[in-house]
């Protein structure tokens, strides 16, 4: 059998635990710009772990798409409101919801645990695993070829979409086209 290499496992071990710990660091967080920018560090680590499982395609995309365009959305409309840590907008809980949602996230960790205890674990066998799957020409071969037809009509719902917002967007004097 196959040894892992130790700097691999190193690695994740170091992005394992750094991404569980801004995860933790978001909800924990009051200010909520601290809270985005500890989301997109922990975007960045789950691409970090994509790239260790040889999606670079998948870790590229999470990056972009993620970190990039949602969540500068995310930070764009918290800016926008102008969230300050000021005593106004501050939310009072009282010690009932408080122990509503301790007993409610209990129940909720006991259906999880109930409906993951009959699960079977699928093990890792080097000797049938395939390290070329997630690679970008591999992808882009089974895209153009086994799903050409979907990938066209995604292409052709994206553009309807760019048109319709453009159009929604649009201040026109006069008539309106709608």
């Amino acid at each position: 059998m196959k040894q892992n290499n130790p700097m691999t496992e190193n690695l994740f071990y170091f992005l394992a635990s750094l991404t569980l710990l801004c995860a933790l660091m978001v909800v924990l967080s009051k200010n909520p710009v601290h809270s985005v920018l500890f989301l997109i560090i922990t975007f960045f680590t789950i691409s970090g772990h994509y790239v260790l499982l040889n999606a670079q395609f998948l870790a590229a995309v999470n990056i972009i798409v993620y970190a990039g365009a949602i969540m500068v959305l995310f930070l764009f409309v918290i800016m926008f409101l102008n969230m300050s840590k000021s005593g106004d907008n501050k939310i009072k809980t009282s010690t009932i919801s408080k122990f509503a949602g301790a007993i409610a996230g209990g129940l909720l960790f006991l259906v999880l645990i109930s409906a993951l205890k009959d699960a079977t674990v699928v093990g890792y066998n080097p000797e049938t695993y395939d390290s070329q799957i997630g690679m970008v020409e591999n992808l882009g071969k089974v895209l153009f070829t086994d799903y050409l037809l979907p990938f066209e009509l995604a292409s052709i719902l994206f553009l309807v979409a760019m048109v319709g917002a453009v159009m929604l967007g649009k201040k026109e004097e006069g008539e309106s086209h709608f």
